[in-house]
């Protein structure tokens, strides 16, 4: 294995996107591929490290990455949680549960922050970073025209503004990074099967289309300084 390759990571590695992006990566041959997970290994990976996301091991993890050698060339933080076993996106207020809502934001904007707090001092010093850490539509606060679904639109709100603070110090600090709040669609994994009816069928991607349309996207973009929050077209999203 080439270890001079540039490191390719992808966090949330065991997650239906996360893991057909780890197989796209690795199809490619441009890389070493590194997958991050709670699972003890990925066989798709050239490297692979388990890890509970509590802050000293996502700091620790972080660190046995950047030690080994190549830069990074790309970024893929792909956690995220939209229900679980005894919660449910919240239609109205009087469905708000504290310690649901704790859950929801820390999965979607409190762990992908420490990764980004983790890695960036070896971003900073990459030549040519491309970052995608996963957003959402809904996260949109002028696109939000159905309310509801609290917990995960603020969480994916609050993401954004960490993403918009991070391209900032990222434009100060590596002028080549480009960070990206990429929105997958409607794609048939775990997280979305209980909302998938009524999706139609051209609407409902695959992983692996999914993780193809992202990886075309940190190819082809171009540094500016600025965040960008694109869909899977490569469209913008409006904030």
């Amino acid at each position: 294995m080439n270890r001079s390759k540039p490191k390719a990571i992808v966090i949330g590695a065991s997650g239906g996107i996360g893991h057909a992006t780890v197989a796209a990566l690795g199809a490619t041959q441009q890389f070493h591929v590194i997958s991050v997970s709670r699972s003890d290994h990925n066989d798709l990976s050239d490297s692979h490290f388990s890890c509970d996301y509590t802050e000293s091991s996502i700091r620790d993890i972080a660190e046995q990455i950047g030690a080994l050698d190549g830069a990074i060339g790309r970024l893929i933080i792909c956690n995220g949680v939209l229900h679980g076993d005894d919660f449910q996106p919240e239609r109205a207020l009087k469905r708000l549960d504290a310690a649901a809502m704790d859950h929801v934001f820390h999965a979607n904007t409190i762990t992908p922050t420490l990764w980004l707090s983790a890695f960036m001092d070896v971003l900073k010093q990459a030549p040519e970073p491309r970052i995608a850490v996963f957003s959402a539509r809904v996260g949109s606060i002028s696109d939000n025209q159905l309310g509801g679904w609290y917990s995960y639109r603020a969480s994916k709100a609050a993401l954004n503004m960490v993403l918009k603070c991070a391209a900032i110090e990222l434009a100060r600090l590596n002028p080549q990074a480009k960070l990206v709040a990429f929105h997958p669609g409607t794609t048939n994994t775990n997280m979305s099967k209980p909302f998938q009816k009524g999706v139609p069928a051209e609407k409902l991607f695959s992983p692996d289309f999914v993780a193809e349309r992202l990886l075309g996207t940190l190819d082809s973009i171009v540094p500016d300084g600025e965040l960008a929050f694109l869909d899977w077209d490569g469209k913008p999203i409006a904030w």
